[in-house]
């Protein structure tokens, strides 16, 4: 199948059986494209759909983005995980706004210079709001040009990534470049799945390696696996007069970086070092742990609930902090197990 052959079956098929709809499709700018494309790494459209609809009513311009506070913008990203993502665009909306006159570069290394922008997702941008020729390489299309290919070895390798960009870049037409940026990250979605993949459906089965092997779902070759280490925290539910629940802000960077989180500990005799005031050990609440998973580590944590009946100036001193009100919550990003704990302690004292 020649590179014309290839693009031209897909977009055939996304002519028939793509998707048309999406919030971010019916007005293809710069800025809805990018703020479409920033949320939907790692994450699935259908996760992504209320997400991009009430930050676009929000923020409809890049402009509006750029004069936000981080915290308004952090609680709108709250629940989408991967919160760099958040920052970054924040930081680059300033830039676009500040520096740029409100214009995004019209080039993909001139997007790629912006923050929490890579060489795809500066492909995406272009091709599909101004129509530019450029190739992308999310890891939808990394699975359809594994399989079709049948590459070798796992596609994250410096070799292996170089050979996919040259299989996006041939493939890659020079009109319809959008509808095909979009068709190709729809194969991957809905077809081309990660596990049982509805081959007798695509248009590429043809000459489609992988299938002519008689497992495409062998591809692409998984990442050696490490085993993931794991983590331990005590997360503190400290409660005042009021009921409400003590938060600290975290650094701007790091885990969690800038989200408004429970006080931790690794042992809650140290309470004193992060609070700035020991804990009766013996008047806590130990609630039911939970696992959050990161990429690169489990965190096992167990929630203590404990409410204070001595003076709380103290424990304002450690770090920026505030009293979360949980029945007229403030609008401030927070870490995803921090919202459930909060709305389950919420619930609990209904």
């Amino acid at each position: 199948m020649t590179p014309s052959q290839f693009h031209n079956a897909v977009l055939e098929w996304f002519d028939q059986h793509g998707r048309h709809n999406l919030p971010w499709q019916q007005h293809k700018t710069a800025y809805n494209t990018w703020i479409s494309e920033i949320m939907l790494q790692q994450t699935q459209v259908k996760t992504v759909i209320p997400y991009y609809e009430r930050f676009m009513a929000r923020f409809p311009t890049v402009e509006s983005l750029a004069d936000a506070d981080t915290d308004e913008v952090l609680h709108l990203w709250t629940g989408l995980g991967y919160y760099a993502r958040a920052r970054n665009l924040h930081k680059a909306a300033q830039q676009v706004a500040y520096e740029l006159g409100g214009v995004f570069p019209d080039t993909v290394d001139g997007l790629e210079a912006l923050p929490g922008i890579g060489r795809s997702t500066a492909g995406a941008v272009l091709s599909i709001s101004t129509g530019k020729r450029a190739a992308i390489l999310d890891g939808n299309v990394k699975r359809v040009l594994a399989r079709f290919y049948a590459l070798e070895g796992w596609p994250g390798t410096t070799a292996n990534q170089k050979t996919l960009w040259h299989y996006a870049e041939q493939n890659t037409p020079h009109k319809r470049v959008g509808d095909y940026t979009q068709a190709m990250m729809d194969l991957g979605a809905t077809l081309c799945t990660r596990s049982k993949p509805s081959c007798l459906l695509c248009p590429l089965q043809s000459d489609c390696e992988a299938l002519k092997q008689g497992d495409p779902a062998s591809y692409p070759h998984p990442k050696p696996r490490k085993a993931i280490p794991e983590r331990k925290t005590y997360m503190l539910l400290l409660q005042n007069a009021q009921s409400h629940t003590l938060l600290q802000q975290r650094p701007p960077t790091g885990l969690w970086g800038g989200l408004w989180c429970l006080p931790q500990v690794d042992d809650l005799r140290d309470s004193d070092a992060v609070l700035g005031l020991p804990l009766d050990l013996d008047t806590i609440e130990v609630l039911e742990p939970l696992r959050h998973t990161f990429s690169h580590f489990h965190l096992d944590i167990t929630p203590v609930r404990v409410v204070l009946n001595t003076p709380t100036d103290r424990v304002m001193e450690a770090a920026p902090s505030l009293w979360y009100n949980i029945q007229q919550p403030q609008n401030v990003g927070l870490a995803a197990p921090v919202k459930r704990l909060l709305e389950t302690y919420a619930r609990s004292n209904d």
